[in-house]
C-alpha cells in the first residue's frame, strides 16, 4: 500500500497538464482522503517515515492548488498538515521544499514580509548543498525581498539562485512541483526582475521562460504575460500594457480566480485612469472603470 501511494503522490506531482485547478484538486482530496486512515493503523518506524513523507507530499499539492485558486486561508491550513507531516518524516529537504511553497501564499496576497520570513526558514533547513528545495527558498526570497522594496537582498537571493540553479543535478531539475525545472526558474526571475524594475533582464528571462513552457501550461503563460505587461508600463509603453494584460487575462479559459487575477488587478490599478485600453482591461476583469 505503501508503494501505491508513493507512486500516485509521484503521479500527482506532474503538475496540471491542462487540467482545471478544481479537477486537480478534487482528484488529490480523493486519493489524500483514502489514504488518511493509513495514519491510525500500526506503522513500523520505517513505514510511518515513509507514510508522513507521502502525507507531507499529498497535503503540500492540495495547498499548491488551493493557493492557485485563490483560496489562500485554507492553502495554509493544508500547508500547515505538510509542514507537520515532513518534520515528523525527518527530511529536511521536503519541510523546506513546503515552507518554501507556503511562503508564495502571503508573497502573492500583500505580505512580502510574511513570505521573506518563511522562505529564509526554508533556505535554513535546505542548508548549502545545491537542492530544489534550496534553489526554491531562494527564489521565492528574491521575490519577498522585491515585493518588500528590499533591494540588496532581492539581488542577492537573485544571484543565490542562479548559483543554485548551475549545479542541480537532472534530477532535481525534473518538471515536477517537487524539482525546481529552469523553466520554474526563469518564472520566478521574471516575478523578481519585473518588481525590481529590471527590466531588460526581465524581458530576457521571460522569452526563456515562455520557450520552456508546455503548451498546456495556461496559467503560468498568462502570469509571464501580466509580468511583461508590467515592464511595459514601467517602460513608459502603457496603452500596449493594459492591451497585453487584457489579452493574456481574456484568453484564460480558466484560473480567473485567484493569482492571475490579482496580478491583472494589481497592473489594472496601477495605470493611470487616462491610459488607453485601460478601459478594455476593466471590462474583462469586471472591475468598474
Amino acid at each position: 500500500m505503501l508503494g501505491y501511494w508513493e507512486s500516485t503522490a509521484e503521479r500527482h506531482g506532474y503538475g496540471y497538464h491542462g487540467q482545471a485547478p478544481a479537477d486537480v484538486l478534487s482528484h488529490l482530496i480523493e486519493d489524500f482522503t483514502e489514504m488518511k486512515p493509513l495514519l491510525a493503523q500500526p506503522q513500523t518506524d520505517k513505514n510511518r517515515t515513509r507514510l508522513c513523507y507521502v502525507t507531507g507530499q499529498m497535503a503540500g499539492m492540495v495547498a499548491i492548488v488551493l493557493h492557485d485558486m485563490g483560496e489562500h486561508r485554507e492553502a495554509h491550513r493544508w500547508f500547515t498538515t505538510a509542514g507537520r507531516a515532513a518534520e515528523k518524516s525527518g527530511d529536511r529537504l521536503l519541510h523546506a521544499w513546503v515552507l518554501g511553497r507556503e511562503a508564495m501564499v502571503p508573497l502573492n496576497y500583500g505580505a512580502p514580509q510574511a513570505a521573506a520570513k518563511l522562505a529564509e526558514k526554508a533556505r535554513h533547513l535546505a542548508g548549502d548543498k545545491p537542492s530544489a528545495a534550496a534553489a526554491l527558498a531562494a527564489a521565492v526570497a528574491s521575490r519577498a525581498y522585491a515585493s518588500g522594496g528590499r533591494t540588496d537582498q532581492a539581488l542577492g537571493a537573485v544571484t543565490a539562485v542562479e548559483e543554485l540553479v548551475e549545479q542541480l543535478s537532472p534530477q532535481q531539475r525534473a518538471d515536477t512541483w517537487f524539482g525546481y525545472p529552469t523553466q520554474k526558474h526563469h518564472v520566478h526571475m521574471s516575478q523578481a526582475l519585473t518588481l525590481l524594475g529590471q527590466t531588460s533582464r526581465t524581458y530576457e528571462t521571460q522569452t526563456r521562460a515562455l520557450e520552456l513552457s508546455r503548451a498546456p501550461s495556461l496559467m503560468t503563460r498568462a502570469l509571464i504575460a501580466i509580468d511583461r505587461a508590467s515592464c511595459l508600463a514601467h517602460d513608459g509603453d502603457r496603452a500596449q500594457a493594459a492591451h497585453v494584460a487584457a489579452q493574456a487575462y481574456g484568453d484564460l479559459p480558466a484560473y480567473r480566480a485567484g493569482l492571475t487575477r490579482t496580478r491583472a488587478v494589481a497592473l489594472y490599478r496601477a495605470l493611470p485612469e487616462d491610459t488607453s485600453g485601460r478601459r478594455d482591461l476593466a471590462d474583462v476583469l469586471e472591475v468598474a472603470a
